[in-house]
């Protein structure tokens, strides 16, 4: 923790000397950020190792905490500028919060995709070709399973079991979970991962699962621009955030009956408070439920 601290001592620093920030706002970030470094730490990560996903769950972690708009909008420019100076002058070769929103999606969720949306979208590939290959089983495979994208893209050929219809993935801290896919997710992948990727690989040997053009692992900001270059040909007019299969699989599982107990370990939440969030995102069910379950209802 000490090195940490002293890196932000030299980043409050630099904001008042280099920068021209008043002391007042200098400690409002400096106290951010002790919290930021609290949260990553306690997820068993370093500085180092923080992703965009890492950053949005502490936004959500905020958020419970009751903090207004203002303070959370705040410590997310903190920790931008925090991760921008650490990239110009500590030696950090990668900026997680280069494609990061400002917290429009604290009072509410990333929408999830209605079913026919959801389906347009897992047609939308032409599995005629490598890429569509690929673009289908990995849609295919989120929406199955509701595994973040980070995990899906970290995958290796030995993490899929395609014969007993299994993912093993690794979550956050290093801990790994196994979910189950349906018949849909296990053809797309046979159909990808026998056909697609040897004509992806170009020769190379990675062992990732899903690669990008030039046989490489893909990227999240690739995967990005696949969901927006679908939606924009489909017509979508919602953003296509990566993390919306992700929040899609939720509430589809939630409203088919599934229990947040079963979607807390499918999702690989810590909390169940976590997973509870998804069930805000629809109050029609909700009520229904109610209505369905109560003797008063």
């Amino acid at each position: 923790m000490d090195d940490v601290k002293n890196t932000v001592e030299r980043f409050c620093n630099y904001l008042v000397t280099e920068r021209g920030y008043s002391v007042n706002t200098m400690k409002s970030y400096k106290s951010d950020l002790m919290k930021f470094v609290r949260f990553v730490e306690r997820n068993h990560l370093s500085l180092m190792d923080v992703k965009i996903d890492t950053i949005d769950d502490f936004i959500r972690f905020m958020h419970r905490g009751g903090l207004s708009i203002q303070s959370i909008s705040r410590a997310v420019s903190a920790i931008r500028s925090f991760y921008r100076y650490l990239v110009a002058f500590e030696g950090l070769e990668r900026n997680p919060t280069e494609n990061l929103d400002l917290p429009r999606s604290v009072k509410k969720l990333p929408d999830a995709l209605s079913l026919e949306e959801i389906e347009l979208l897992l047609a939308a590939p032409d599995t005629s070709t490598p890429l569509g290959m690929r673009d289908k089983a990995l849609i295919e495979l989120l929406y199955a399973t509701g595994l973040r994208v980070s995990e899906a893209l970290s995958l290796k050929t030995g993490d899929i079991d395609i014969h007993e219809r299994l993912v093993r993935c690794y979550g956050k801290g290093a801990k790994h979970r196994i979910v189950p896919f349906g018949e849909m997710a296990a053809n797309a992948l046979e159909l990808y991962i026998k056909e697609g990727r040897p004509k992806l690989l170009k020769g190379k040997n990675t062992p990732f699962v899903f690669l990008n053009s030039r046989g490489s692992k893909l990227s999240r900001a690739g995967f990005w621009k696949i969901l927006k270059k679908y939606g924009k040909k489909l017509g979508i007019k919602r953003k296509l955030h990566p993390h919306i299969l992700r929040h899609t699989f939720a509430t589809h599982m939630l409203k088919g009956g599934c229990d947040l107990v079963t979607l807390k370990e499918l999702l690989g939440h810590e909390s169940i408070v976590a997973t509870q969030v998804y069930t805000k995102m629809d109050v029609g069910y909700l009520r229904e439920v109610v209505k369905k379950c109560h003797p008063r209802g």
